[in-house]
């Protein structure tokens, strides 16, 4: 009596399928394939348990300002949406409005403003949490709302370039360093002040002040005589609405490199293959009496050096390995379907951890979104 049983594919079907086959000029396999229908006498529709099992997260670094992990067992639809939420829906605290009311620099006004906006900021995290959207006033709606202490932070910059004590005196003798020359000349990050306003200094408390991330960026360089005065308005947003709101300097993910030796690549060619490669990826350790007894094609060759792949996930599958004619039938490249690497470089407002967390729950707050609206459709 014949029966619908899904057919259970072999281990190593199930591990091919996963595999991007990388070519000296072609990817193939590219396109996924679980999906119910496919696949005959197999049943692939989504399933929570089976989601639950087989899904993992590796963790590779951990740092405040950089983080890389893998996520293992998601489809690519999924972990494009997180970088997408990572580099756009998060939000940041940035420069807004600059008012300036002096600007003698070489610099001009629209320009120093601009550079203002792109100063990461950082501080208090719970009080940066406490703060709220600014709604700018629109012709439309005259009172949306104005600047205050839960929407906005207001930060001063005020810095004037003299001669020092002695400057004049050691410029005529010939003396170009402005280190030794003036006070002021160089504009930094960390001459950004900020000025609490209302409960801020109270919610901000013992914790971080507001200030910037890198106290060494360069703003502006000044000469005697020229100053800049200035206010700056700092208002929440996200990265969709300007690059400088995006709480990463990057935030990317690439696949899983796999490096299949076919056959044992000894000697000269070992050493030749792992020069076509980066550093770390290929290891040379010579052959001993176990590894001849091991594998039959290396008895013989005991003292000799072999390829061996040691770190696959350093590889940048260059392919420069499938330009040599030696190596043509003794390696195969490829990339893991649904391991994906992800790298997040923070700017400092928030750690690299929390970034990822946070863009999970904002998927998931689009999830529920997209649930109410099919539910309303269903009624």
């Amino acid at each position: 009596m014949a029966t619908n049983a899904p057919r259970i594919p072999s281990q190593e079907e199930l591990e091919q399928r996963r595999r991007l086959q990388v070519g000296p000029e072609t990817v193939s396999n590219q396109a996924s394939t679980d999906f119910p229908g496919h696949w005959p006498g197999e049943n692939h529709a989504w399933n929570i348990d089976h989601f639950r099992e087989t899904f993992r997260v590796q963790f590779h670094k951990s740092e405040p300002l950089d983080s890389e992990f893998s996520l293992i067992g998601i489809d690519t639809s999924i972990a494009n949406a997180f970088r997408r939420i990572l580099i756009s829906e998060i939000p940041t605290l940035a420069i807004e409005d600059v008012f300036i009311r002096q600007n003698t620099s070489i610099m001009q006004d629209e320009v120093l403003a601009h550079r203002l906006g792109l100063i990461p900021l950082a501080g208090n995290r719970n009080a940066l949490n406490w703060m709220k959207w600014y709604h700018r006033p629109t012709e439309d709606n005259q009172n949306s709302g104005s600047p205050s202490d839960y929407n906005c932070a207001v930060l001063h910059l005020n810095i004037k370039c003299e001669w020092k004590a002695d400057g004049l005196k050691l410029a005529a003798q010939g003396e170009t360093d402005p280190d030794k020359l003036f006070v002021n000349h160089s504009v930094y990050a960390k001459d950004l002040r900020w000025t609490p306003i209302g409960k801020q200094e109270e919610i901000f408390g013992d914790g971080r002040p507001l200030e910037a991330v890198n106290p060494d960026i360069l703003i502006v360089k000044l000469r005697p005589g020229q100053s800049i005065d200035l206010l700056m308005h700092a208002f929440k947003g996200i990265g969709q609405d300007h690059a400088k709101f995006s709480p990463v300097a990057t935030a990317s993910y690439r696949l899983l490199p796999t490096i299949d030796i076919l056959k044992p690549i000894v000697g000269d060619d070992a050493k030749k293959f792992a020069k076509c490669f980066p550093k770390g990826v290929i290891d040379t350790p010579v052959i001993t009496t176990e590894d001849s007894q091991d594998d039959l094609e290396l008895q013989g060759k005991e003292g000799q050096v072999r390829a061996v792949v040691k770190n696959a996930m350093k590889d940048t599958v260059s392919r420069e390995v499938l330009r040599h004619e030696e190596f043509k039938d003794k390696v195969k490249l490829g990339r893991i379907r649904d391991h994906f690497i992800f790298k997040i470089e923070s700017t400092g407002q928030w750690d690299s951890e929390d970034l990822f967390l946070e863009s999970v729950k904002l998927l998931k707050v689009k999830c529920q979104r997209i649930r109410r609206g099919l539910d309303e459709m269903n009624k």
